[in-house]
């Protein structure tokens, strides 16, 4: 785990498919509070994702955990997505017009 960084494709296709999948839920807003309010504890949290690694990947897959774990590492990538979050949906603007 954590062998190599993330490249930015990587990290932006990660970003977007957390995104859509918040949106989805229609959990903006609470994902955008937890987000703010762990930020600081980031690195911490994606270092223990690998101390419960052989619990979740069983259920999330290696892939999941190690990818997410190393996007979440960066507390860049965490500010790069609550401002994903906080914008506006492509559809919504489509249908506002």
């Amino acid at each position: 785990m954590w062998s190599t960084d993330l490249t930015e494709d990587e990290t932006e296709a990660l970003i977007q498919k957390a995104t859509e999948e918040i949106r989805k839920r229609k959990l903006e807003t609470p994902a955008i509070l937890f987000f703010e309010m762990h930020k600081p504890l980031a690195f911490i949290g994606a270092s223990a994702s690998l101390v419960f690694a052989p619990f979740a990947v069983p259920f999330l897959g290696y892939d999941f955990v190690n990818n997410y774990s190393r996007l979440l590492a960066d507390r860049a990538n965490v500010e790069r997505l609550i401002r994903k979050l906080e914008e506006k949906p492509k559809l919504a603007e489509a249908k506002d017009s």
